[in-house]
């Protein structure tokens, strides 16, 4: 990779943090006021009211903080269902960057002459997201390229609003304590740490790109170390069109977009433990063959989740004996992932959740992802009926696996959801998790992080 000039001057910088706390504290410190209030003298706090309050303090602050918001939208009981619902409305895109911002942005990645590395870099960018911002570019080889530029500042951003983050929950435990969200606030700044890195990215893109090298109609772009830093990823430019735009197309078309979904999901999370932990729409898009979609285009690698093996035999157990009605293995699963001091109520508890998202991998027919449910509403139903068996039966620490492992299979279905497809699921998962036990899963892991050159983590360490 180029070297990441200037890169030290914008690390988590305090005079970054104080502005961004100042943005958003001023509405911050009065929702938090009222949630305390209501609390202290025992008055039943207005959520309707309250979260749309919430979302009003935060909807003026682009950038991470708006991320996060919608992420935690999608995680049952990490926040009141009101607040889920108000927070999932909320846009991340940022303001672009100008033109005479960016020329400042790029010289300080790749230096001076940085227009003279490609044959045209176009000034308006191709898109917007919450970290950063897409530029259109050639190389002097004539290949269309996909330059992503983060905004100046991201680490103090970051930090700061990981510290509202905090408040946020401490703010939720005191108010609804049936779930201890401590490990999903540790999850969450870790990964977004992770994502201001697009030298890590880069690196999940190589990963991404050796695991589904084998599965047609999937194409992960190619990296070019040589127009990339730490805060500039550059990759190959993928033409193709909205998965939306797809939504009139005959069912078969749906269906083969719907499968190829699937299979770029569940391979790599089977065969070598990763996923893709953001599904959202803007990360794909549709490549055509004739006017007919030929497969997906994957094309952000930020919000990638590496598991221990042991997690994934965990999955497998878990499906087995929800299969077989197994109770032993169930709680063998859940005990695998990190819960601890289960009861009989919080199993059946959890068991409510699970049925939810295995459910259509044990049904051995072709039908839709969850019948008659809008893709908005996704989960929500049985969210809230864990919320409600938590405050009686609680409460639960819930392993820090489970935010992006949820995250990804909510954001999966509500996109079989928008396609309207209908598949045999239970195949398709048997086909997914054919002659896969932890040990291979380990040894075919070690070995394809070490070639994208990701850091060996702690369990291949420890073994």
């Amino acid at each position: 990779m180029a070297t990441d000039r200037g890169s030290d001057s914008e690390r988590n910088r305090f005079s970054g943090r104080a502005a961004r706390y100042a943005r958003v504290g001023t509405g911050m410190s009065g929702v938090a006021a009222k949630m305390i209030g209501a609390r202290f003298f025992g008055r039943e706090l207005q959520r309707d009211e309250h979260a749309g309050e919430l979302a009003a303090a935060l909807g003026n602050l682009k950038g991470p903080l708006m991320k996060v918001a919608q992420l935690l939208s999608t995680i049952p009981d990490a926040l009141p269902p009101e607040y889920a619902a108000e927070l999932a409305t909320l846009q991340s895109d940022a303001p672009p960057m100008g033109w005479a911002f960016v020329k400042r942005r790029m010289a300080a990645e790749l230096g001076a002459g940085w227009q003279q590395k490609f044959a045209s870099f176009e000034h308006q960018p191709a898109a917007a997201a919450s970290l950063g911002q897409v530029h259109r570019a050639v190389g002097h080889d004539g290949r269309q390229l996909a330059c992503k530029l983060q905004y100046p500042d991201m680490d103090s951003a970051v930090e700061a609003d990981l510290k509202q983050l905090s408040w946020i929950f401490s703010i939720h435990r005191r108010m609804s304590p049936a779930l201890d969200t401590s490990q999903i606030a540790q999850e969450i700044g870790e990964r977004l740490r992770e994502e201001l890195d697009y030298t890590r990215e880069a690196r999940h893109a190589r990963l991404y790109r050796s695991v589904l090298s084998q599965e047609p109609g999937i194409v992960v772009p190619e990296v070019h170390s040589d127009l990339s830093t730490r805060r500039l990823l550059t990759l190959t430019w993928l033409d193709g069109r909205r998965l939306l735009d797809f939504r009139d197309h005959p069912l078969e078309d749906r269906n083969r977009l719907a499968e190829t979904m699937f299979r770029a999901w569940w391979r790599p999370f089977a065969r070598v433990g990763v996923i893709h932990g953001d599904p959202h729409l803007g990360n794909y898009t549709v490549h055509e063959q004739d006017g007919r979609p030929g497969g997906i285009n994957l094309l952000d690698y930020g919000c990638i989740r590496i598991f221990p093996p042991g997690f994934i035999q965990g999955v497998l157990d878990l499906y087995q004996g929800l299969a077989d009605d197994d109770r032993d293995r169930i709680v063998s699963a859940y005990e695998r992932w990190g819960f601890k001091g289960l009861s009989n109520d919080l199993i059946d508890v959890l068991n409510i959740w699970a049925r939810f998202i295995y459910g259509p991998l044990l049904d051995d027919r072709v039908r839709t992802i969850a019948d008659g449910t809008k893709p908005g509403d996704y989960g929500r139903r049985e969210a809230f009926s864990v919320h409600q068996a938590l405050k009686e039966k609680g409460p639960v620490t819930v392993p820090r696996e489970f935010v992006f492992m949820d995250r990804a299979a909510i954001g999966l279905g509500a996109v079989f959801l928008h396609l309207d497809a209908k598949l045999n699921f239970y195949e398709l998962f048997q086909s997914a998790i054919d002659g896969v036990d932890e040990a291979g899963i380990a040894g075919r892991q070690k070995a394809a992080l070490a070639e994208a050159g990701l850091p060996e983590p702690e369990w291949h360490r420890a073994a």
